[in-house]
């Protein structure tokens, strides 16, 4: 590559998660908290750390080769970019957020069309300014720098359009959740110019295989077991895989090691049946990543 690919990385609560991730993926991303160009043990690779919200901005206009931001901040910016991978990651969860339309408990607005000619508050102005005209409902849309629920509770909106992703902070503050604007998750994105470069194309391509190696590495575990010849079929017949288990023979044995890949969220429960079924030796262990 002649010139090292521009990389953005997202500012504010998803840093820390995407640092995470970069490192599970085999990237080591060092930074202090007065630079806003931290280290990469990669050469081919420069980053630089951005809002989130100003991202496809500064990949769609060059300054950035390519970069990581939300779904949402894509339709914000009505930005032209490629989008390279879906990657979904936080720092809560690993399921898409929702831009949800919320009122206080108490409000009697019920639905969309009950917001006809009241305020909306929300960092999202853009995006639901052209949602509630293509559902020719009129509102007023002030943008809200922070603290958007209260701005409900306290009267100064009717209602607020906010991201969620369980929900509780919304209960907490008051509110209820009346309809959902839009998911949305972490996008890895690039420019034109960027894709249409060989070495840099290649390098993005690199990243995203990877990411979304270590996502999916996250999801799974992998379990290694012995079993006895005659119980052979009844164990593999409980394992669900990729493709098939592998099985191999165990030296100067009529025992067999068996193998495989499954879901870290039915691993807690196939483990007492595969027992029950004659497997010993069980052993469980994180992936790393999975292509």
């Amino acid at each position: 590559m002649t010139t090292p690919l521009k990389l953005g990385i997202p500012k504010g609560s998803l840093q820390n998660a995407t640092f995470a991730l970069f490192k599970r993926s085999g990237w080591t991303i060092n930074v202090n908290d007065r630079s806003y160009f931290p280290e990469i043990n990669d050469d081919t690779i420069e980053c630089a750390i951005c809002r989130a919200q100003e991202m496809s901005r500064y990949v769609e206009n060059g300054t950035l080769d390519a970069g990581l931001t939300g779904k949402d901040w894509i339709a914000e910016n009505s930005s032209d970019v490629r989008v390279v991978a879906d990657l979904v990651y936080s720092k809560v969860s690993s399921r898409p957020a929702r831009w949800v339309l919320a009122v206080p408990y108490d409000s009697p607005i019920k639905t969309l069309e009950d917001l006809n000619g009241k305020k909306i508050a929300t960092e999202l102005v853009a995006f639901s300014e052209r949602y509630f005209k293509a559902r020719n409902i009129s509102v007023e849309i002030e943008f809200s720098w922070g603290a958007t629920e209260a701005k409900a509770v306290s009267g100064l909106a009717d209602a607020v359009v906010e991201v969620t992703e369980t929900g509780s902070t919304i209960k907490a503050h008051g509110l209820r959740i009346i309809h959902e604007l839009m998911q949305t998750n972490t996008q890895l994105i690039t420019n034109r110019q960027a894709w249409e470069d060989p070495k840099k194309r290649e390098k993005i391509e690199q990243i995203a295989l990877l990411l979304k190696g270590a996502l999916l590495g996250e999801k799974l575990v992998g379990i290694k077991m012995n079993v006895p010849h005659e119980k052979l079929e009844q164990v593999v017949g409980l394992l669900p895989s990729l493709h098939a288990p592998t099985v191999a023979s165990l030296y100067q044995s009529d025992w067999f090691s068996v193998e495989t890949v499954v879901g870290n969220d039915v691993v807690r429960d196939l483990i007492p049946e595969l027992l029950k079924k004659g497997a010993e030796g069980i052993i469980e262990y994180p992936l790393n990543k999975v292509i």
